[in-house]
Formats: C-alpha cells, sequence, structure tokens
C-alpha cells in the first residue's frame, strides 16, 4: 500500500541528511512533490498485467507479432536511479491476439517499479505467456542505467541488452534471427 506521509517523512530525513535546510523555499514542498513522483513511477507495483492481456481477438493467422521501439521509464532497485530505454515484444499467436497498445501496457506495468533489468525482461516474456498462451515469446530491452552514467564507472551512452526468450523461440534459431532483423 502507497504511504504518502512515510515517504514525505523520508525524503525529509534524506535533506537533512545531506546537509540541506529543509525550511529553505525551494525545499518546502519537496517531500509532498517526491511522494507524488514516487507514487506516479511506481504505479507499477499496484497493476497486474492480466487487466491489459485479458482482452484477445482470434485470428486465424499465426504469424510473428512484433511491437517495438516500446519506450520505457524505469528505476534500478540498487540505487534507486533511473534507467530507460526501448522495449521490443514479439510473439508468435495460437489463434489469439491482443491489441497492441496492450504490449506496450504491460511494458509499463513492469518498467513502473523498483528492479532490475534482467528481471523486467523476463516478467514481460511471463507474463504475455501465461495471459495469451502463444506459441512463443521474445523481449529484447535496450537501456541505459543512470547509475552507471552519472556515478560510479561514469560511462553515458553504454547500454545493457537483456533477452528472454520462451516456447517456440528457445528451440528456434532462425525465429531468433528474424526477430532481430525486425528490431534492427
Amino acid at each position: 500500500m502507497f504511504d504518502q506521509k512515510k515517504i514525505e517523512e523520508g525524503v525529509k530525513l534524506i535533506l537533512e541528511g545531506i546537509g540541506e535546510d529543509v525550511t529553505r523555499e525551494g525545499l518546502l514542498e519537496t517531500p509532498q512533490r517526491v511522494a507524488r513522483m514516487y507514487q506516479e513511477i511506481f504505479a507499477g507495483l499496484y497493476e497486474d498485467a492480466s487487466g491489459h492481456l485479458s482482452k484477445v481477438f482470434t485470428v486465424d493467422n499465426n504469424e510473428m507479432v512484433v511491437e517495438k521501439d516500446i519506450v520505457f521509464y524505469s528505476s534500478c532497485e540498487h540505487h534507486l536511479m533511473p534507467f530507460y530505454g526501448k522495449a521490443h515484444v514479439a510473439y508468435i499467436p495460437n489463434g489469439k491476439v491482443v491489441g497492441l497498445s496492450k504490449l506496450a501496457r504491460t511494458v509499463e506495468v513492469y518498467a513502473k517499479r523498483p528492479q532490475i533489468q534482467e528481471q523486467m525482461t523476463g516478467q514481460i516474456a511471463d507474463a504475455i505467456m501465461e495471459h495469451l498462451s502463444p506459441q512463443g515469446v521474445m523481449v529484447m530491452v535496450e537501456a541505459e542505467h543512470m547509475c552507471m552514467t552519472m556515478r560510479g564507472v561514469k560511462k553515458p551512452g553504454s547500454k545493457t541488452v537483456t533477452i528472454a526468450c520462451r516456447g517456440i523461440f528457445q528451440e528456434q534459431e532462425a525465429l531468433q534471427n528474424r526477430f532481430f532483423q525486425m528490431v534492427k
């Protein structure tokens, strides 16, 4: 359950901890602003992808469906710093498809949680497998991590790429290669 007051108290403690004056004009409403922001950027904690993936349509064609360049913003669970990039999702239907916007919404559900990219990639693939029962799913996520670019190793522009294959995509390298060609 989201606790706005607890977040506000925590932000105030952080500001005091770094030596800021929390009564300074520019910081007076910062705890409330940060709490509202956290409610938005961590909204995926209170959502289930099944709601987005439940509306399906019957199809005769079981050819690959690809939704690429789905922009997302997430937060690294280790530093609570942003990572952001693009997700590419493909699946081979098994007589049922979902509206394309629902794939993007599914990415959002998992992106709007504090977590690691590797886990998010797998969660997206698993949700699609569970709720659509396709022949297979492949998800590729490319992201830049602020915990690597503005602190620590400080390597801006470096990207992390994660891939999850399920079902027929695990078995057929030709399908994987076709997916990679399509998302190039």
